[in-house]
């Protein structure tokens, strides 16, 4: 069966029926929790802090929400509306924008702490057209390009994505490193069929971070890149199996106490509030009508 890139563009591939179905595929939610908490641990965030980071192709919200239980602030871009809509139905918590990635970002310059991705980069490296501006290698320049710009110095990006050759990793960090990147790949359990992860390790600036990439805690210079993962496929499945079901049993509980409806003005008041004091200035004004139901329309 080909891969969901070679068959559709991401936003028509994503329809309502696919969005809802890749979101409830329990399956797909180890999957997506497993690489979005290796993707933070290569980010190196500094410890005990709430940081302000992008999830790029966000999706329904997967990953946004392990960045809610660690405690950080995050806004999400994808381009499939159907996968936006299944976000705003779950409620979470991020700032959720339709975007074509391909066409580069818009956000002020050092808006973010950092930004992780999941199984999006390979989406860069089709053509929907002809026309030279749609090639690969212009797709990722606009994207790698703009990103530069958007990520605070320093700071980290990490992308998990699935090449299908060599040759597509060398275009893709050599537009990286043209945009002004350091770091490099990071490929995790190279010996395992089932468990080899690819990553995508980027970083802006020299700076240096207090990391556990290493489990050692001990601060490295950023543009150190860190090393991949390794160990037998037996105890890979068995911790990656400990992680997800410790996760499903806090989503379960949280299931039985019932999320908190977003429909009481003073918590909006407080989240404006807040946005304010970070200093957001499309921030809208409050009104009789904040806290108003609105049907989400994208």
């Amino acid at each position: 069966m080909s891969r969901p890139e070679a068959q559709a563009p991401a936003e028509i591939y994503y329809g309502d029926s696919e969005a809802q179905k890749y979101t409830s595929n329990t399956r797909n939610q180890r999957i997506q929790a497993e690489m979005t908490n290796r993707a933070i641990e290569l980010l190196a965030l500094p410890p005990n802090e709430s940081l302000f980071l992008l999830d790029i192709g966000c999706g329904s919200g997967l990953s946004g929400e392990i960045l809610d239980e660690l405690g950080h602030v995050w806004a999400g871009v994808d381009i499939a509306p159907s996968m936006l809509q299944v976000a705003l139905e779950r409620e979470v918590d991020g700032d959720l924008f339709l975007q074509d990635i391909s066409q580069g970002f818009g956000f002020r310059p050092g808006s973010f702490d950092g930004a992780i991705s999941i199984s999006v980069l390979q989406w860069l490296l089709t053509s929907p057209t002809s026309h030279p501006t749609n090639s690969p290698p212009a797709r990722l320049s606009r994207f790698f390009t703009t990103l530069y710009a958007a990520l605070r110095n320093p700071s980290r990006a990490v992308f998990q994505f699935y090449p299908e050759t060599d040759d597509q990793i060398t275009l893709i960090t050599s537009v990286a490193r043209k945009a002004g990147f350091g770091g490099g790949i990071v490929v995790d359990y190279p010996n395992s069929k089932k468990a080899r992860k690819v990553f995508l390790c980027l970083m802006v600036g020299s700076g240096k971070y207090a990391s556990n990439t290493k489990g050692d805690g001990m601060e490295v210079d950023a543009q150190d890149l860190p090393r991949g993962l390794d160990g037998e496929d037996d105890d890979i499945a068995e911790k990656k199996s400990v992680v997800f079901e410790r996760r499903r049993a806090r989503e379960q509980g949280r299931e039985k106490k019932g999320k908190k409806k977003v429909v009481d003005k003073a918590w909006i008041l407080k989240k404006k509030e807040l946005y304010r004091q970070r200093g957001k200035d499309d921030v809208p004004n409050d009104s009789k009508f904040t806290g108003r139901r609105r049907k989400p329309v994208f």
